[in-house]
């Protein structure tokens, strides 16, 4: 989005913890996270592709040895389970599992492996971006923070049995009208959502609508009617793998900021701390979303750059976008002062070393609020303080 635009539309999307891309996120997330319960120094990089009747799960672990093969395939089950998947063909209890995971290179464990935290290498190249906007009450922009409220309203509700009749794979998309830069209504909404045979495009729409329009932040938000499009193709019975296929970290964007910022390239779920991909792209988010929360700028936007089995960023850029109070390079000298951005310093400051991330697998890694167990700790607020002291 364009500094110099003042009324434009901006649209963003979100899917469902049941999408096919979803699932494979979750369950990559959920072997993580079974990795780092028992052994906090584990390196995991789990991928997952699901089809019709198959699910295959591939990729790289260090850990203990008592995770084996089955405890895994199990845990994916379980995911399968969990997400309300029961259908003829893709039902936790019936489809095949395949797993190939393998033992992680001891080329990448040499660069990454330090005694010392502060030494501690990079898990590979790459760079992350991390954003923070004042459109919303968690500073995220605001039309991939609602295409998630929608989706995720409809889902508790579905669990809750609130809403009959509608299966788990969906997907959302809201285009808001913004003035003078700041986002005032939606134009149009777009929900597909798996149904029943027997319901009615308008039946499913009745159903969702107040769903809909509740996770707005006024009345005069929602669109008008005809800009309101459920199911557009009229039905939606046939979903998730049995529909299309899935891959993990094939909705980055979702993940992300729905494209209202730059992103790195690199996917988050079924990757450790020691992966900058995640952990820099979390610390980068921390940093400017708190910049944004001390009052120093309405928008800002993070690079951190990094080489594989090298500890310290090779670049680190900031940019407030002409709304900041201070000088960009000013703070950045400050950021830097107050975080560490080698990857051990991340992990420390964040901890990360902890079985956090399957929740982070569905509706948006950012934007959350932190909780008890110590996820989504890259969304304290706690350099605020800090921050407001350079002024």
């Amino acid at each position: 989005m364009s500094n110099d635009l003042k009324n434009y539309l901006f649209t963003s999307e979100s899917v469902s913890a049941g999408h096919p891309d979803k699932i494979c996120d979750q369950i990559s997330d959920a072997i993580v996270d079974l990795y780092l319960s028992n052994d906090p120094e584990s390196r995991v990089a789990a991928e997952v592709m699901v089809t019709p009747s198959n699910v295959i799960i591939a990729g790289e672990a260090r850990g203990p040895g008592t995770i084996t093969k089955d405890l895994i395939n199990d845990l994916a089950r379980q995911c399968i389970r969990d997400i309300g998947y029961e259908q003829e063909l893709f039902h936790w209890n019936k489809v095949k599992i395949d797993n190939y995971m393998i033992a992680q290179s001891r080329d990448i464990a040499l660069g990454v492996d330090s005694s010392d935290y502060k030494t501690e290498g990079a898990g590979d190249q790459g760079i992350m971006f991390g954003f923070a906007i004042n459109e919303t009450e968690h500073l995220m922009p605001a039309p991939i923070y609602y295409s998630h409220k929608i989706l995720k309203s409809i889902d508790e509700a579905i669990k809750q049995k609130k809403l009959i009749g509608l299966g788990p794979d969906a997907k959302s998309q809201v285009s808001l009208r913004y003035e003078e830069g700041r986002p005032i209504a939606a134009s149009s909404v777009v929900v597909s959502i798996q149904h029943l045979e027997d319901y009615s495009q308008e039946d499913v729409k009745r159903m969702i609508r107040p769903y809909v329009e509740s996770v707005f932040p006024g009345k005069n938000w929602m669109c008008d009617d005809s800009e309101f499009y459920v199911n557009p193709t009229g039905k939606f019975i046939i979903g998730g793998p049995e529909g299309d296929s899935g891959l993990t970290g094939r909705k980055i964007i979702v993940d992300t900021y729905g494209g209202a910022a730059p992103h790195g390239g690199g996917a988050f779920s079924g990757k450790d701390p020691s992966k900058v991909d995640r952990s820099a792209a979390y610390a980068a988010r921390y940093l400017a979303k708190n910049v944004v929360a001390a009052g120093l700028a309405h928008r800002c936007t993070i690079q951190i750059a990094y080489a594989i089995g090298i500890s310290k960023p090779l670049a680190f850029y900031v940019n407030t976008h002409r709304t900041g109070l201070i000088k960009e390079s000013l703070l950045a000298t400050a950021l830097r002062d107050l975080v560490d951005l080698s990857p051990g310093g991340i992990k420390k400051h964040l901890n990360l070393k902890r079985p956090i991330y399957k929740k982070t697998s569905s509706y948006g890694h950012f934007g959350r609020d932190p909780e008890s167990d110590g996820s989504f700790s890259w969304e304290e607020l706690d350099l605020v303080d800090d921050l407001k002291r350079i002024l």
